[in-house]
């Protein structure tokens, strides 16, 4: 592994500059820094549309199940996702949610490409399920400014790869901030109702903080 990951390290040095950290988001020990990593004020100061993002399936299929998809296109404008997550997105078990993706597709605001680092796919394979794998080797691929993983290893991962990483409840503090949404809470309630998404309570309290809630 780390023989093949700072191949992609290397290939985003020019983009990781212009990514803003807080301070403290070295720490990974820190809960608030497994979220808020490009995610304060300042970063959505940015004109975030005009950031390359690749996501895996889990916050794209999140967000569709309580019906916000739309914040993906409005942060990032065009979301680009490798085969296997294109195809785990297809047969999502929620009819509604998976017409939203359907729809996103067809209107090429979500963007599938084929990922072409073989050895770094291989190593990643070993470890993550194929979709985290593959949206981490699309994301070095493409130089991407971000990249869209909920679970923790494959987080772990990517931050190894020199990747800036957020998730979905990124994708909401960041929609509360800008004003998109009015409130965090009751979206965490419904990825837990709806979508059935583990959200560990510390964590929880640490968003809900930061927003006033």
């Amino acid at each position: 592994l780390h023989d093949a990951l700072p191949i992609c390290a290397s290939f985003r040095l020019e983009r990781r500059a212009s990514w803003p950290s807080p301070p403290g988001t070295h720490s990974q020990s820190s809960s608030r820094a497994a979220i808020f990593r490009g995610i304060t004020p300042r970063a959505t100061s940015r004109q975030t549309s005009n950031m390359l993002a690749v996501s895996n399936t889990s916050p794209i299929s999140n967000l569709a199940f309580i019906g916000h998809l739309n914040l993906l296109k409005l942060q990032f404008g065009t979301l680009w996702i490798p085969d296997a997550v294109a195809a785990e997105l297809a047969v999502h078990p929620n009819p509604v949610a998976l017409a939203a993706i359907q729809k996103a597709i067809a209107d090429q605001w979500i963007k599938t490409a084929a990922p072409q680092h073989s050895t770094l796919l291989s190593v990643l394979l070993a470890s993550l399920h194929k979709g985290e794998a593959e949206a981490i080797v699309l994301a070095c691929d493409l130089k991407s400014d971000i990249v869209l993983i909920d679970e923790q290893e494959g987080r772990q991962f990517a931050r190894q790869a020199g990747l800036p990483v957020t998730g979905v409840l990124g994708v909401l503090l960041r929609a509360k901030l800008a004003g998109h949404i009015p409130a965090v809470k009751p979206e965490i309630q419904a990825l837990r109702h709806k979508a059935r998404f583990f959200i560990a309570r510390p964590l929880e309290a640490a968003v809900l903080s930061s927003t006033g809630e």
